[in-house]
């Protein structure tokens, strides 16, 4: 079948009438809802196939799955063993940028170690012909040391322009590690597909720094997309209570935790290493939340079916229950609108469709895969 009739395809599937159905406000108008599919354990990321094959959609306790012709599958085969505990699990997927050619799938995860703590890994499987298994499926990263006891791993995965992989990771909740450069945690980190170290990369030949490291002093990002308008890395990351920021990465650059930043400990006490929100050698972030929305997942908005929504950024909220849409003026933000409060649920992801449409997970232990768009004007 033609390519261009299997996207139709792909796309007809998508806007068959939905489990359930609802309309929200928003500025730009009625907001539509549709209910895909429910039943997922804590959804944390998902990736669409091409030509109309679907989405592979991770959940966090280790099963990945495809989401094809209204229907879920089974778990698919051949994933490695994740620590599935606390924020630990099955986290982010992407699609190798040559995924027409070689079919690559990349995962990243919690993994153990020797001593019950765990790390975040990145590894990569060629997805089966009858995409039901991921066939020799290897590690290319793994964080370095393991000092996660369940929670801040990090974990979103993103392809740039050049085909380098960016690694956006946690800082394990061990605070000074995210400004100790011989460790990975509180790091972004930048690689070829196989896992190779780019030798432009700001740290190589550094003696006490680790070479995968593109910049440091993150706390936990859990969100990062590629800006389609300027190629370039925005990353977003939780700060404690208070102090959620959003980040435009460069190299070599320290972003301040937990030097620097707009929020205090979860006792309410200051915390311990923190001078303020600005420190000098330290970069201020690009956009802060005083108050903790809790930000998770994050998707830019240049596709043609919705014009009101165009130059918009897209973020989820998991304590906050809600969708943050966040204008842009070049790289300003310029305007912040919070969507689907009524709709009450946490959402780990969001990400722009082939059709258009924005698709969201809930974070629940019955999370559900929705389809986010503007209602049709009477």
């Amino acid at each position: 079948m033609p390519r261009l009739c299997l996207l139709a395809l792909f796309c007809t599937v998508l806007l068959t009438p939905a489990v359930q159905a609802a309309q929200y406000p928003s500025e730009k108008g009625p907001l539509q809802v549709d209910q895909l599919a429910g039943g997922l354990e804590h959804p944390w990321a998902l990736a669409f196939l091409p030509d109309g094959q679907g989405m592979l959609i991770t959940e966090r306790p280790g099963r990945l799955r495809l989401f094809a012709d209204g229907h879920l599958s089974g778990p698919l085969g051949g994933l490695p063993k994740v620590f599935a505990r606390g924020q630990g699990g099955l986290l982010d997927v992407v699609l190798s940028p040559q995924f027409a050619a070689d079919r690559l799938v990349y995962l990243s995860y919690a993994e153990a170690g020797d001593d019950g703590q765990a790390g975040t890994a990145v590894g990569r499987g060629r997805l089966s012909a009858d995409l039901r298994r991921l066939e020799d499926f290897r590690v290319i990263f793994r964080q370095q040391p393991k000092l996660s006891t369940g929670i801040h791993f990090g974990s979103r995965l993103v392809f740039d322009r050049d085909g380098h992989l960016f690694i956006a990771l946690g800082e394990n909740n061990q605070r000074p590690t995210a400004q100790d450069l011989d460790k990975l945690q509180g790091k972004l980190v930048r690689l070829y597909p196989d896992g190779r170290v780019p030798e432009d990369n700001p740290f190589v030949g550094r003696q006490g720094a680790r070479p995968e490291i593109w910049s440091y002093g993150h706390r936990n990002q859990q969100g990062a997309a590629l800006n389609p308008w300027t190629g370039r890395l925005w990353t977003h990351e939780h700060g404690p209570r208070g102090g959620d920021e959003i980040n435009i990465p460069e190299p070599g650059r320290n972003y301040g935790w937990p030097l620097a930043t707009h929020g205090i400990n979860y006792s309410f006490l200051p915390i311990p290493e923190a001078r303020g929100k600005t420190v000098a050698g330290t970069e201020p972030p690009h956009y802060v939340w005083e108050k903790s929305p809790a930000i998770s997942g994050m998707a830019f908005y240049d596709a043609g079916r919705f014009p009101a929504w165009q130059h918009s950024l897209f973020i989820g909220a998991l304590v906050d229950r809600c969708l943050i849409r966040l204008e842009l003026d070049g790289d300003r933000i310029v305007h912040e609108e919070r969507l689907l409060e009524d709709l009450d649920t946490r959402i780990r992801d969001i990400r722009q469709g082939p059709d258009g449409y924005l698709y969201l997970l809930t974070d629940e232990t019955s999370g559900k895969l929705l389809r986010l768009g503007l209602a049709p004007r009477e």
